[in-house]
C-alpha cells in the first residue's frame, strides 16, 4: 500500500484497506453514496482519510443489512436536520439496529432517515428529577411524597 502525497489513497489502496471491490467504489461514487475527494489529471480517483472513514461506515452499514438506498436517504435527511454536517458518514457515529440507522451527535441519537430524536442525555433527565424534587417535600408518615404548596405571599407552608 502506498499512501500518496497529501494523505491521498489510490483506488487500489482503498480496495486493500477496506475489502471492497473497485466495482463497488465506482457504483458508490456514481450514485453519490461516497465520492472520492479528488482525481488525477488522468481521471484516477484519489481518496482522503475522511473518505476512508465514510467508505468504511457505508460498508459496515451495508454488511449490517442496510440498503444503499436507505443509507442515501439517511444521508439526505441528516444533512437537512444537521445543516453543518457535510459528510454524515465521516462526521457522525452511525449505528445500524435492525433496519434503523441511528446517528449520534453531541450526546443525542437521531433516527437518520427522519431526524427524530431517539434517546436523551441522562444528565438532562437528572436535572429534571432534581428540579421536581425541589418542589416536593418528603412524607412525614411514609405515605409518599407530597407537593409543597407555595403561597403567593412568599411564605412556605407544608
Amino acid at each position: 500500500m502506498a499512501e500518496l502525497g497529501l494523505g491521498l489513497f489510490r483506488t487500489k489502496d482503498v480496495v486493500e484497506l477496506l475489502g471492497v471491490s473497485r466495482r463497488q467504489l465506482r457504483y458508490w461514487a456514481q450514485t453519490d453514496l461516497v465520492c472520492p475527494s479528488s482525481a488525477t489529471p488522468g481521471g484516477h480517483s484519489r481518496y482522503t482519510f475522511e473518505d476512508l472513514i465514510a467508505l468504511r461506515t457505508a460498508k459496515r452499514l451495508i454488511d449490517a443489512g442496510i440498503s444503499v438506498q436507505r443509507i442515501r436517504n439517511s444521508i439526505s435527511a441528516l444533512r437537512r436536520v444537521l445543516p453543518t454536517v457535510q459528510r454524515p458518514l465521516a462526521e457522525l457515529v452511525l449505528v445500524a439496529t435492525g433496519d434503523v440507522v441511528l446517528a449520534f451527535r453531541d450526546g443525542t441519537a437521531f433516527e437518520a432517515a427522519s431526524g427524530q430524536e431517539w434517546i436523551f442525555e441522562v444528565a438532562e433527565l437528572q436535572g429534571d428529577v432534581d428540579a421536581w424534587r425541589r418542589n416536593v417535600v418528603p412524607p412525614r408518615n411514609g405515605s409518599g411524597p407530597r407537593k409543597v404548596e407555595r403561597p403567593r405571599s412568599g411564605r412556605r407552608t407544608a
